[in-house]
């Protein structure tokens, strides 16, 4: 019985394809269209002073969005089930690609951090991928092990593998991204049906390892204080929070106009990635920021309701964790924008420069079409099955006739329809 069933499971996923989600299509591409133009905006002047060129960062973020275009229409065309089958092998690179940073004359060191591994013609940041990668192991497991995930030894593979991804990511160093780590494994959990009292285990360590991550570091705490009242260093750690207020200030409710920044001109730094968002609030200022983040809303609405019309639970889980991871780096992003939470690195998706990060959320984007096109059919034949499992009403006169004419039941003979 259960292989009959996992049978049309399958024939289902290979046969019915539906269409592709128009409105995500059309939001993801308005966003990096919109990225590639403040990027060019926000690091024009930045790019000329140190690389020669105005178009520096602009070149590379096309770059990004072309290949990424091209990863969206590949996953949505590959049956996202795919994924499931090479689990393990998309894990086990990505925690190798986080382990590869560490090689002297690979991985590349900036501002103190070795984040990024050196191709012949770009650089790949391996934290980008391994963000996904995890998602994609996380939803097959959970997936799989529906009834474990209520016990605490259920969860201790997603914990291991979220622990040694964590690891790597902090000795890169990248709190940033090691905090948003764990909070998609947290969600990732609750979401697969985790007790409370399980998470509140991991929650709780957590926090108290992110106090001792901060005390240990001398410049993690001088951020902290800086947080807590920038103008006590107004030129060293509360520099970058300052400036960013200064600019979101300046773009009041309509912003300075496009391409009118003064903040990119070296006072903000960071502009063009992490800092993105202040140079849209001063240029189109606090309605232009509402937009974006109307957009972004859409957008993880999308995959949420992607995630619901899902035809398995694999599909499901995995819609919910790219809804989820960039739903984390939005509001992570926008809070340390406008001073809400400490500064820390995370580019704004779609958005920030680094093609790294463009393509591996439009891949993703691929595969939430991916998903939604796979229940599109199957979900309207399991409706149309329900229907047509309904007690079908006949009218008292139909009955009638059809007891006195001996007009054999469309039910077959062992059925009966109940009269009155």
């Amino acid at each position: 019985m259960k292989k009959r069933i996992s049978n049309n499971n399958a024939m289902l996923s290979d046969k019915t394809v539906g269409k592709s989600d128009i409105w995500l299509i059309t939001v993801t591409f308005a966003l990096v269209a919109f990225g590639v133009l403040m990027v060019y905006s926000a690091g024009s002047y930045t790019g000329e002073r140190i690389y020669g060129t105005k178009y520096y960062y602009v070149y590379k973020q096309l770059m990004g969005a072309a290949l990424g275009a091209a990863a969206m229409f590949l996953f949505s065309r590959i049956d996202y089930h795919v994924l499931h089958k090479l689990r393990y092998f998309i894990l086990a690179a990505s925690v190798i690609l986080l382990a590869i940073v560490f090689i002297p004359g690979v991985g590349i060191t900036n501002y103190g951090a070795r984040r990024w591994i050196n191709l012949p013609f770009f650089t790949i940041q391996a934290s980008e991928i391994s963000k996904f990668g995890f998602i994609v192991f996380a939803a097959a497991y959970i997936g799989s092990h529906e009834g474990k995930i209520t016990t605490f030894r259920g969860i201790l593979p997603v914990i291991a593998v979220g622990g040694v991804i964590c690891l790597l990511i902090i000795l890169e160093p990248n709190m940033s991204v090691t905090i948003c780590m764990a909070l998609l494994m947290i969600v990732m959990l609750f979401l697969g049906g985790a007790k409370i009292k399980h998470l509140l285990m991991i929650i709780v360590p957590l926090a108290a390892l992110a106090v001792v991550l901060i005390l240990i570091e001398p410049y993690r705490f001088a951020r902290l204080m800086a947080f807590l009242d920038p103008w006590e260093s107004p030129l060293e750690e509360g520099y970058q929070l300052i400036q960013s207020y200064y600019g979101l200030g300046a773009g009041g409710l309509f912003g300075v106009g496009l391409f009118n920044s003064r903040q990119k001109y070296l006072f903000l730094p960071f502009a063009e990635s992490d800092f993105i968002f202040s140079v849209i609030g001063e240029e189109f200022g606090l309605f232009g920021c509402l937009i974006i983040m109307i957009g972004y809303l859409f957008l993880i609405r999308r995959a949420l309701k992607i995630a619901m019309g899902a035809s398995d639970r694999f599909g499901s889980l995995l819609a919910s964790g790219i809804a989820a991871i960039i739903a984390i780096q939005v509001m992570v992003n926008i809070a340390v924008v406008t001073g809400s939470i400490p500064p820390t690195g995370l580019p704004l998706p779609f958005i920030s420069s680094g093609s790294s990060g463009l393509i591996v959320f439009m891949s993703g984007i691929g595969v939430l079409n991916n998903v939604k096109r796979r229940s599109h059919k199957s979900s309207e034949f399991m409706f149309s099955k329900v229907r047509m499992n309904k007690k079908v009403k006949i009218p008292r006169r139909a009955k009638i006739a059809r007891n006195d004419k001996k007009i054999p039941s469309p039910w077959g003979k062992g059925d009966r329809v109940s009269g009155g």
